[in-house]
């Protein structure tokens, strides 16, 4: 008979025992609403693996009283899908609902994807989808939009220790793990509850009298990873990649890209940060920056690793090099601040088009000239703006 894993047996069933992502689990919050009006949406839960994503989705399944499926799109296909339509069919024939759970829903194709929608749209299925990377750019739009996406954190080493105590009380072995241990048991897992729990079974299974850290790391068999592509350290890497960037150490912004390369990071997320890093901390400092950050996404997209490789050292190096300034994020929060405090301004009458002669007599585009550099006497902002500025 087939042993269940310690991390499914601790599974926690209700929301109420559910550890860590408070923001989306308080009294006004969007889960414990669907939970207690028991109306399902389609959701994106977006997160680091071992965060709870299906863990949500199966309480939300079983608290709203409908059918729960589960696919993942890693060996799923079109068959697989048309069945579970066809399924939805019957349960809404019964009067009962029917929510989809997609693992890892990037790994479907867009014609995949494209497949859900009409019953999304009419209510047959509530999709609920999981994934690790960012659904704006792996996920279709009309799906998108037609979901909700909520963002998972990696668990903290607090929120993990708690788990981990969580399920030694209910194994009855709390007195054989040494605090020590369970601390240690945090610090490995790096934000994934999953890992906690399979190193804590296997630690429990060396038969030692107590465990401590050296029973842990011989069972594990393995110290806290340099860095993990799907845990808390992805994003303190590329932090560290970002930052070290923004300061022209070229030394250490190569390192921390060769770090995450050798971690197996995907290599359009690590240049899609680039084009982002061009505008926002090169800007009119080096326009030619965005150009070649650009072409290096397009590069590493049509070429692929390992020959990519050269084409993301050589950009990395490049933005580190790099003149840097924040004069277009700077540009941009003035006047996002603008057009929220005067969300109605109208626009001048001498800079609306006059396509009719009722237009131009009542002032639409008097005064403007069509030339290289005009500027009009009154300006270009509206009234109640230049007045308060």
């Amino acid at each position: 008979m087939e042993r269940v894993p310690l991390a499914e047996r601790m599974r926690p069933q209700t929301l109420d025992e559910v550890i860590g992502q408070t923001h989306l689990l308080g009294d006004k919050e969007i889960l414990r609403q669907i939970v207690k009006n028991k109306e399902p949406v389609s959701l994106i839960l977006w997160g680091p693996p071992g965060s709870g994503k299906t863990t949500l989705a199966r309480i939300i399944a079983r608290e709203v009283e409908a059918d729960f499926i589960e696919l993942s799109a890693v060996t799923s296909g079109k068959k697989d899908v048309e069945k579970v339509v066809e399924h939805a069919r019957q349960n809404w024939n019964l009067q009962l609902r029917t929510v989809l759970f997609v693992d890892e829903i990037h790994r479907f194709n867009k014609a995949q994807q494209d497949a859900f929608l009409p019953h999304v749209e009419s209510g047959l299925i509530t999709l609920i989808g999981a994934t690790t990377e960012n659904p704006s750019f792996e996920v279709i739009t009309p799906l998108l939009s037609r979901s909700r996406v909520l963002v998972l954190q990696p668990l903290s080493k607090d929120e993990i220790i708690a788990i981990v105590k969580h399920a030694l009380k209910e194994l009855k072995k709390t007195k054989f793990v040494t605090p020590a241990a369970v601390d240690y048991l945090a610090e490995l897992a790096g934000g994934d509850a999953r890992v906690a729990l399979g190193n804590l079974e296997l630690a429990l299974n060396m038969n030692e009298a107590k465990v401590t850290p050296e029973v842990v790391k011989v069972a594990a068999q393995k110290r806290v990873p340099g860095y993990d592509k799907k845990g808390e350290m992805h994003y303190n890497v590329i932090s560290a990649f970002i930052k070290s960037m923004r300061g022209s150490d070229v030394d250490a912004t190569l390192y921390y890209l060769a770090r995450m390369i050798d971690a197996g990071e995907d290599p359009k997320f690590i240049a899609r940060r680039m084009v982002i890093f061009a505008s926002e901390d090169i800007g009119l400092a080096g326009n030619g920056a965005l150009g070649l950050a650009v072409s290096a996404f397009q590069a590493v997209e049509r070429v692929g690793l390992p020959e990519a490789n050269y084409t993301l050292f050589h950009t990395a190096a490049a933005l580190a090099k790099s003149k840097k300034s924040r004069e277009v994020a700077g540009l941009m929060y003035e006047a996002k601040a603008l057009a929220k405090q005067y969300p109605d301004a109208q626009v001048p009458l001498h800079l609306r088009n006059a396509p009719t002669k009722l237009m131009k007599d009542l002032g639409y585009n008097e005064g403007y000239k069509w030339e290289a550099d005009f500027k009009h006497k009154k300006g270009f902002l509206p009234d109640e703006i230049q007045r308060n500025t």
